[in-house]
């Protein structure tokens, strides 16, 4: 009988590390088409995809996106210069403002994609890239007001962050950016998009309901919400209302009760803000709670990050910054025109929210799955303002809004509704 020798422990080792290298190649291979390839199936059903918007025929008739700036604001940009040249414009104007001043900090190619998007409908238009410090929103308004600086005629932002407003379009965030983007009637006012988030399963809404004992009763019922978290991911549960409230987390650990997670609070003269965040354990499950420790109950919105909610409101559900007036907002459909059951919806203030809505997915270059989510909605409605911007120059910011808004393709009830807004995002056949 023959037996194999034994490996030593070194060359065990490095069998290992070939192996992960092997497998990590192959990953790569297989997730990203190689740069300078592109698949004709991907370029097939963009074709249809662009075909379906009406942009083909703009695309003919020469509207490209000549003279347009269009600014992309997001955390993740990595491997951009990957794509420069093939997904990407071989030019992009990039600033960071990010302490490290590191525009690919993140392992992330999110705003790769959303720039791919507005690249394959307005090839013509310039790219700006830019992202910020995570929790610090005055690096968010620092970085469009950049963008604005830089001449760019639209903004376009497919990320959320629902602590920096009282989740109905107020707080102090909006407001300076509604002075950086203008009121849309001046020469130099860019038109903002927003991505109408992916909450509507993960979003609760509505006034304090008190059980006697200053706890909030879900659905008039239990105490508890069960959290259950995606994966190893960390779960971040936010709570924002009107600072005359002031509301307080609780997550337990349903196995033994305990509290657990950091929690963060902020309570200033335009908002009350609770969040809780923490790092789940494989197999266990997890109970919220919100608490009136002081203040005047009210209304409060409450959004679970990388975990679902066991009580959900999907209406109301649109977070910060698409819940802003200064701002277009763009929830996702299929094919058939039906939103996707994950598309955060309105009414979040009193401006009629969303704004409008576009398919998904679209079909990207810069991996090999489609793009989805609210956040490949957002770029494409920004795209085709830039081809209406492109087509008439001398238009003002709330003129290309509200040819867009008139070219849409009505959808549902006559006129607007809380999940499509006013229609799909179309171009006419005539440019």
């Amino acid at each position: 009988m023959l037996t194999r020798p034994a490996l030593r422990p070194g060359f065990r080792t490095f069998l290992v590390v070939v192996s992960l290298v092997l497998a990590l190649q192959l990953w790569r291979a297989e997730s990203s088409p190689p740069n300078g390839v592109d698949p004709p199936s991907i370029i097939a059903e963009r074709r249809r995809h662009l075909d379906a918007l009406g942009v083909t025929r703009w695309h003919q008739a020469g509207a490209r996106g000549a003279g347009v700036k269009v600014a992309v604001l997001d955390t993740g940009f990595r491997g951009y210069r990957d794509q420069l040249g093939r997904a990407l414009p071989a030019n992009v104007l990039i600033k960071s403002f990010r302490r490290d001043g590191n525009l690919e900090a993140r392992d992330t190619s999110h705003g790769v994609m959303c720039a791919e998007v507005i690249h394959a409908i307005a090839p013509e238009a310039e790219l700006i890239l830019a992202n910020w410090e995570p929790d610090q929103p005055e690096t968010f308004i620092a970085a469009a007001r950049w963008c604005r600086e830089q001449g760019a005629k639209i903004v376009s932002c497919s990320v959320i962050m629902p602590a920096w407003s009282d989740g109905e379009g107020g707080g102090a965030v909006h407001r300076e950016l509604a002075v950086v983007l203008g009121s849309g009637k001046g020469p130099g006012d860019p038109l903002g998009f927003a991505c109408a988030g992916n909450l509507a399963s993960r979003h609760w809404g509505g006034a304090f309901v008190d059980d006697g004992y200053g706890r909030h009763r879900w659905d008039n019922a239990k105490i508890d919400n069960v959290v259950t978290p995606w994966g190893s991911e960390r779960v971040s549960i936010e709570l924002t209302c009107a600072p005359t409230s002031n509301y307080a987390l609780e997550v337990l650990d349903a196995a033994d009760g305990r509290a657990i997670g950091e929690a963060a609070n902020f309570r200033g003269p335009d908002r009350h803000v609770a969040i809780v965040r923490f790092v789940p354990q494989p197999g266990h499950s997890y109970r919220l709670r919100v608490n009136n420790s002081e203040g005047k109950p009210g209304r409060f919105h409450l959004i679970a990050l990388a975990a679902w909610l066991e009580c959900s409101v999907a209406r109301g559900s649109i977070p910060f910054p698409g819940d802003g007036a200064e701002w277009m907002t763009v929830a996702a459909i299929d094919g058939d025109g039906h939103r996707l059951a994950y598309s955060s919806c309105g009414p979040n203030s009193p401006r009629l929210k969303p704004d409008l809505c576009a398919p998904v997915p679209f079909p990207v270059l810069c991996r090999s799955l489609p793009f989805t989510g609210t956040s490949a909605a957002a770029p494409q409605a920004a795209a085709m303002a830039a081809l209406v911007w492109s087509r008439h120059a001398n238009w003002t910011a709330e003129q290309v809004r509200g040819e867009l808004l008139r070219m849409c393709r009505d959808l549902g009830p006559p006129g607007h509704d809380v999940e499509t807004g006013f229609g799909r995002v179309a171009l006419p056949t005539d440019p």
